[in-house]
Parts: structure tokens; C-alpha cells; sequence
């Protein structure tokens, strides 16, 4: 199967993208990964993102797009792929259109992570990490730490990380919103949009993406 996952920043697209990858034995295509892999290898590419980067500007399409050209013609994405934050925007979602009907091929399924924005806000707002070990994350809700501000794992202190304030989030699903939801209403008018109710356990999610793949095959 060809699929790209969307969904609002905090709606836990990494999380079922991981999960669902592995269901259905297909790689997982995350933007975050291309880019680190090719800046990391010092392709011609990551050269070309990092150059923008270095300058704090957005990386052009163009190189976005030919980063995911460039994955998912690799021998392990021939029998399909979930791509997880591309297409980020409409120009992209027609340059992956125009991409897969070269091969002869077609995305088989947009799946919507749907997940309220006052919950989304209350996500990741709410998080809180170590300052000593970054891997160790809790949550002042859903996680909390045995005594406030300390990390069970180590004693570390525990903060927010600037990008995790409630206007920041905000900011960032009005960028999203912007930006990236008109793709929902692109692959809509294609009938490949499945929404899926992203609140819940994990693997209550993933489920119901599954059983929602399965009864549109």
C-alpha cells in the first residue's frame, strides 16, 4: 500500500506512522529522517537543505521533493511506502501525484489523524523534559513525575522546551492549518481522505486505522 499520513502537530502522526508501518511491512517515509540522513551523508541534497537551513529559511520544495523521490525509489519502498510530513503542502501533494503516475502507480489512502485542537494544545503544552537526559519526557496530565520539576529516570531538573508553550503551538497549528490542511481537502476530491479519530490508547488508533484501510481496500 501508498499512504500518507496527515494530521496536526501533537495529533501522535510519528507514533501510528511507526506502528502502522510495521502492520502492514512497508517502510516509513518520515521528512525528519530524510532530512537528517541526507545532511548526515552529505548528499548533494542534505548539502543543498542544510545551506538553507544554516541561513534559517525554509527548505525550497524542490529539494524536499527530490529527497522523497530519491527514498522511495529505493529497493525497499518498491512494494509501497507510508509517508509521514510529505506532502506538507498542495504544490508537493501534485509533485507526488505526478511522481507516482510516472510509474504507473497511486496512493491508495490518505488517513487523517483527527485529534481537537484544545487537546492537541493540552499535548504537548503539558510536556515536560530532562534536562539531563532529553530522552526522558513526562507529562504534567497523562505522565507526571513522581515529585514535581524531577525526573524519576535521574533527578534531572524537568522544563518546557520553548517550542512547547501554548502560543507556540498555537503559532504552529495556524502554520499547519495554512499550510498543510488544504492537502486534506486536495486528496478529498480524489476519495482517498479516511479520517480517523486519533484521541485514545495507541493501539486503540492503530486499530482503527487498520480496520479503516481494510474496509476501503
Amino acid at each position: 500500500m501508498r499512504i500518507v499520513l496527515v494530521g496536526p502537530p501533537g495529533a501522535g502522526k510519528g507514533t501510528q506512522a511507526a506502528f502502522l508501518a510495521e502492520n502492514l511491512s512497508i517502510p516509513h517515509i518520515s521528512t525528519g529522517d530524510l532530512f537528517r540522513a541526507n545532511i548526515g551523508q552529505q548528499t548533494e541534497l542534505g548539502k543543498l537543505a542544510k545551506s538553507y537551513m544554516d541561513k534559517g529559511e525554509l527548505v525550497p520544495d524542490e529539494v524536499t521533493i527530490a529527497m522523497a523521490k530519491d527514498r522511495m525509489e529505493q529497493a525497499d519502498a518498491v512494494g509501497g511506502f507510508l509517508l509521514d510530513g510529505f506532502p506538507r503542502n498542495v504544490s508537493q501533494a501534485q509533485a507526488l501525484d505526478g511522481m507516482l503516475a510516472e510509474g504507473g502507480m497511486k496512493l491508495d489512502a490518505v488517513l487523517d489523524l483527527e485529534v481537537p485542537e484544545d487537546e492537541i494544545v493540552k499535548r504537548i503544552a503539558g510536556r515536560r523534559v530532562c534536562r539531563k537526559d532529553s530522552a526522558h519526557v513526562f507529562h504534567v496530565t497523562y505522565n507526571p513525575p513522581k515529585a514535581e520539576g524531577v525526573c524519576d529516570a535521574c533527578g534531572g531538573e524537568l522544563y518546557q522546551r520553548d517550542d512547547d508553550t501554548e502560543d507556540t503551538v498555537r503559532k504552529r497549528l495556524e502554520v499547519y492549518h495554512t499550510q498543510t490542511e488544504p492537502i486534506i481537502d486536495y486528496y478529498r476530491a480524489q476519495d482517498l481522505v479516511v479520517t480517523i479519530e486519533a484521541l485514545g490508547k495507541v493501539d486503540e488508533v492503530t486499530a482503527r486505522a487498520m480496520s479503516a484501510l481494510k474496509a476501503g481496500e
